[in-house]
C-alpha cells in the first residue's frame, strides 16, 4: 500500500549509483540489500552470465553434474575457515540456513544423537522467510504471522543500548549473554540439542554487533555439549567485516556457515552453505546404500549462477575488496559517530563497512521515524535501509571517502530537519 501511494522505482545502475524511474542518480549506501558488494553491473560478471547461458543454459545435478559447481565449489572452500571445505549449493540465504538445519539434524543422527532434534536460535535474528529459518529466527511479526516448527528455543539478543550505546566495534558488555546457553542446556538437556544458529552479527534487525568474547563463549559451549555451531553468514560474508567470512576475521570458527547475496555480487540469485569435513564425512560415510542426504534443489549449482559466483569472486581478489573494510574502517566509523549528538540519534555502531544509526522512536509511532527518514534520503539521492527504528547502511566495497562524506553528509542534512 505504501509503496503504490509513491511508487520509488529504479531503473538502472552501475558501480556505487542506481539511476531512479524520474531520472535521478541514487547513491547506493545498502549494497542493494546486502548483496552488490563488488558495485552494480560489472562487466565481468555480466560477460560471464552471458557466455555461460549461450552455452548451457541448465545442467541437472542429481546423479551427474557439470564442471562448475565443482570449480567454484574449490573457490569458496579455499576461502572458509579451516575444516569447512565441503560446499553445498542453493539459490538463497532462506534455503541455505533450513539446508543447514537439516544437515544438523542428519549429523547427529549419523552420530547416534537421534534424540537431537532441538534447534537454538536468538531473539531478533532473521534466517530469511523458510519455516525452518522463521523458527529459529527472533523477527517478532515473522513469529506472530507464521506457526513455526515445535522443539525450538531461542538465546537472548546482546542488544544493550543502556551499557554499550556508541560503540565502535565490538561492544564492551554482554559476553555473559552466551552463557544463557547453559540454562537451555540445563532445561532441555544436552542429549535434545541438535545445533544452535546465531548471525555473527545480525544485519537485518538492525546492526546488532557480538560483545567482546560473546561468539567465543558460545563455541565454547557447544563443543562442550556436542551441539552443531551454525554461522549465518547471508550479510557477512564476502567482505563485509573484512576478511571472506566474519567467522575467519573474528577468530571463531563454527561447524556450518551459511552464505548468499555476495556470492554472486546478487547478479544471479545463489546459496551456499560450507560444511566442517567432519560433518559431511560423518553424514556420507555412516549412511546406509543410496542417497545419503535426503535433500536437495533443482536449481543448486546453476551454471548461469556458478558463471557469476566465479566471476564475482575473480573481482573481489584483483580488485582487494576484502580489505576495504580494514582500508576505510576507521573513516567509515568516524563519519557515522559525527552523527552522535544530531537531532533523534540515540546510538550510533560500527564495524567494518557496516553502520546502525538507531532513532529514538516517535511516541505512539514506532519505526515511522525511520521510515521518514528513508524516505527523504531516497528523495534526496541516497539509498539507506529502514529496519524497526534503525538506518541500517553496507553500501558496496568499491565506495571512496568521497562517497562517505556524501552519505553521511545527506543524513546529517535530513536528521536535521525530521520530526
Amino acid at each position: 500500500r505504501s509503496y503504490k501511494q509513491t511508487p520509488r522505482q529504479l531503473v538502472s545502475a552501475k558501480d556505487m549509483h542506481y539511476q531512479s524511474a524520474d531520472g535521478r542518480t541514487i547513491l547506493d549506501g545498502t549494497a542493494g540489500l546486502w548483496c552488490s558488494n563488488a558495485g552494480h553491473c560489472r562487466d565481468e560478471i555480466t560477460a560471464a552470465i552471458a557466455e555461460t547461458a549461450a552455452t548451457m543454459d541448465f545442467g541437472p545435478t542429481f546423479n551427474m553434474g557439470h564442471p562448475l559447481p565443482f570449480a567454484l565449489a574449490s573457490r569458496v572452500a579455499a576461502l572458509m575457515p579451516e575444516g569447512l571445505d565441503r560446499i553445498f549449493f542453493t539459490n538463497s540465504g532462506s534455503e541455505s540456513v533450513d539446508t543447514a538445519l537439516k544437515i544438523a539434524l542428519a549429523v547427529q543422527r549419523a552420530r547416534g544423537q537421534g534424540t537431537r532434534t532441538r534447534l537454538i536460535g536468538r531473539e531478533r535474528g532473521y534466517h530469511g522467510t523458510g519455516f525452518g529459518g522463521i523458527s529459529v529466527g527472533g523477527i517478532v511479526n515473522n513469529r506472530r504471522w507464521w506457526q513455526g516448527l515445535p522443539g525450538v528455543d531461542h538465546l537472548p539478543h546482546t542488544h544493550d543500548l543502556a551499557r554499550n550505546a556508541f560503540s565502535r566495534g565490538f561492544p564492551a558488555h554482554g559476553a555473559e549473554l552466551a552463557d544463557d546457553l547453559e540454562r537451555l542446556v540445563a532445561l532441555h538437556g544436552a542429549e535434545t540439542i541438535a545445533a544452535v544458529i546465531v548471525e555473527p552479527m545480525a544485519g537485518s534487525t538492525g546492526v546488532l554487533i557480538p560483545p567482546v568474547g560473546y561468539l567465543e563463549r558460545l563455541r565454547a559451549i557447544c563443543t562442550r555439549h556436542g551441539i552443531i555451531l551454525i554461522f549465518d553468514e547471508v550479510i557477512t560474508a564476502f567482505g563485509r567485516v573484512g576478511g571472506a567470512t566474519a567467522a575467519g576475521r573474528w577468530g571463531v570458527t563454527p561447524d556450518i556457515i551459511t552464505m548468499a547475496k555476495g556470492l554472486t555480487n546478487a547478479a544471479v540469485p545463489m546459496g551456499a552453505v560450507a560444511v566442517h569435513r567432519s560433518v559431511h564425512d560423518d553424514i556420507v560415510h555412516g549412511a546406509a546404500d543410496g542417497i545419503e542426504l535426503f535433500h536437495g534443489y533443482t536449481y543448486s549449482g546453476h551454471p548461469v549462477a556458478c558463471a557469476a559466483a566465479l566471476a564475482t569472486l575473480d573481482l573481489y581478489e584483483r580488485d582487494g575488496l576484502f580489505h576495504r573494510a580494514e582500508e576505510l574502517g576507521s573513516y567509515w566509523a568516524d563519519a557515522a559517530h559525527g552523527l552522535r549528538g544530531l537531532p533523534h540519534v540515540i546510538d550510533v555502531r560500527t564495524i567494518g563497512l557496516v553502520a546502525g544509526i538507531e532513532l529514538q522512536p516517535r511516541p505512539g509511532a514506532p519505526t515511522k521515524r525511520a521510515m521518514e527518514l528513508f524516505h527523504a534520503c531516497f528523495d534526496n539521492g541516497l539509498l539507506v535501509r529502514a529496519t524497526g527504528d534503525i538506518i541500517a547502511l553496507s553500501p558496496p566495497l568499491i565506495l571512496e571517502r568521497a562517497h562517505i562524506d556524501q552519505m553521511f553528509g545527506m543524513l546529517a542534512e535530513q536528521l536535521r530537519q525530521l520530526d
